[in-house]
């Protein structure tokens, strides 16, 4: 086994992997915002209507199947199985995969134009057919980043997530720009997005075999006695386990695919109203994506932590971590939260042209809160081995938000869309707690935590809301993007600054916790000056 993948080696590659992440999941956010000032909120709407389709499978096999690969070959390894016995498990889960995957393309190839008609709108099967392609590159994909894994070397599998999302957004960008400056047809700049995400795959893939030393993934052989079903039934499992929270968000966004537009269009709304309408209800997307980036890297650090405390039979338990990891989130959710909700009019006219539907985006925004909780505790039963119980949680939370917006979208439009999401998230987050709290036989935080967390928040709004109102004596309304933009960085800023500060005054993390979270060490450094009369 290489010398790398020691204790020491292997946080260094889980930190560079969760740094990989976090600048994947940036540009992910990041890239939505210019992409909807090109083509305003009807390309939006085009865009986001396909986009959970292709991400779904990308999501579970280039990133579920991946880390579950990489745990059973890391396994094989240590008990010392036959060169034989590990190639035949690759083996198995590469004809698994590739089964799995020209099933998806052909489901969304052929199927295109069923698919399209349900959502009401026939024009999206092309964009379908074309992100249909993306599962093809799928399973050497995810054997190569699972088998790099397996063996501690990370920096290829980081270097490929984040080449992956520049060739992507570098595709969507100046494909989109190209489209609209020609022929300026907003399905066809659409096409060009999902396309990008195609040949982003690609690149990742073939960045991934310069690193290689050896051509082929698996030796031609077969392990006597062995059976194929264990090894497909473990790795599905596995790669549930590890993706499940990111593919409730994209489920979610299927069911609104499904139906808020097609529910408009029942009630008699005009289509392009309609599709104006959704393309600005997607807004959301991208301010809850941004809103979550520090719990999502928690989430990646935590696992191998809690995973490996949990073995242990003595010497500190997983407890402190996990405690520290739902604080932690928690803290960062709440924050990002309720400081889009205090700040969104301005937000929503600086990003993205206008501040229609403002009341929607602020109850859409709510749900980085129970994203934050999900993505964490999710994290932390899966280091504990705890699969079967949150799935289920998840899959009553989709249901929540199907059976949400058949109600509520003909009763509130968008607005019910976006409450449906709510009560799904919310209902998961609180059940998840309850669970994992009886596990621990602890609480995940105590109650005073929850008093000075509320308390930061009560001054955070406080001085943005007394800001805002001295802010607006010198303008009566916002009558400029500009305008939007110097006062919504403005109150963003002094509301960053005073709820970190309660936070530090408050010491709602000790400074040695600061010190265990990524980038920490800055706020730790700041708490103690605050606090040094103490």
């Amino acid at each position: 086994m290489p010398s790398n993948f020691g204790m020491r080696g292997y946080m260094r590659g889980a930190l560079l992997l969760t740094i990989a992440a976090i600048v994947v999941k940036l540009l992910s956010a990041i890239y939505r915002i210019p992409f909807q000032n090109l083509v305003g909120d009807q390309g939006f709407y085009i865009y986001q209507q396909v986009y959970p389709f292709i991400s779904f499978f990308v999501v579970w096999t280039s990133g579920g199947f991946a880390v579950a690969i990489s745990k059973m070959l890391a396994e094989a390894e240590l008990s010392n199985h036959s060169e034989q016995q590990k190639s035949f498990v690759s083996q198995t889960i590469f004809y698994y995969l590739t089964v799995l995957s020209v099933l998806f393309f052909a489901v969304l190839f052929f199927g295109a134009n069923l698919l399209a008609s349900f959502m009401g709108d026939i024009k999206l099967a092309q964009l379908i057919q074309t992100g249909s392609f993306v599962a093809l590159f799928m399973p050497v994909l995810a054997l190569m980043k699972g088998s790099f894994q397996s063996k501690g070397e990370m920096a290829p599998v980081a270097y490929a997530q984040v080449f992956e999302q520049f060739i992507r957004v570098f595709i969507i960008l100046v494909g989109t720009v190209m489209i609209m400056k020609t022929t300026e047809s907003l399905y066809s700049a659409g096409n060009i997005a999902v396309f990008g995400t195609v040949f982003g795959e690609i690149a990742g893939v073939i960045l991934l075999f310069k690193f290689l030393e050896k051509k082929e993934l698996f030796k031609k052989n077969k392990a006597i006695g062995q059976k194929r079903w264990p090894i497909i039934k473990e790795v599905t499992l596995l790669s549930i386990s590890v993706s499940m929270s990111s593919l409730l968000v994209l489920c979610l966004q299927l069911i609104d695919s499904f139906t808020v537009y097609s529910l408009m269009i029942d009630l008699g709304i005009e289509e392009s109203v309609a599709q104006a309408t959704k393309g600005v209800y997607d807004r959301g997307q991208p301010l809850v994506q941004l809103g979550i980036v520090i719990a999502s890297s928690l989430s990646l650090a935590i696992v191998p932590l809690v995973a490996h405390h949990s073995k242990k039979q003595d010497g500190r338990s997983a407890l402190p971590f996990i405690q520290l990891t739902y604080r932690s989130a928690l803290l960062f959710g709440v924050a990002a939260s309720v400081g889009l909700v205090i700040v969104m009019p301005y937000v929503n006219t600086m990003l993205f042209e206008t501040n229609a539907l403002s009341e929607v985006l602020i109850m859409s925004v709510l749900q980085i809160i129970p994203l934050s909780i999900i993505l964490t505790i999710t994290a932390i039963l899966q280091g504990m081995g705890k699969l079967k119980i949150p799935v289920l949680i998840m899959l009553g939370a989709i249901f929540l938000k199907a059976i949400g917006n058949i109600i509520l979208v003909p009763t509130i439009d968008v607005m019910g869309a976006a409450v449906a999401s709510n009560i799904g998230l919310y209902s998961c987050a609180i059940l998840l707690i309850i669970y994992t709290r009886k596990l621990i036989s602890n609480p995940l935080a105590k109650i005073d935590y929850y008093i000075k967390l509320f308390s930061a928040s009560f001054a955070m709004i406080f001085v943005v809301l007394t800001g805002d109102r001295l802010l607006q004596t010198f303008s009566v309304f916002i009558n400029s993007r500009m305008e939007a933009a110097i006062f919504g960085m403005a109150l963003i800023f002094i509301g960053a600054f005073v709820f970190l500060t309660v936070v530090g005054k408050l010491r709602l993390l000790a400074e040695k916790e600061w010190f265990l979270i990524p980038f920490g060490k800055r706020m730790a450094m700041y708490q103690l000056w605050l606090n040094k009369r103490k």
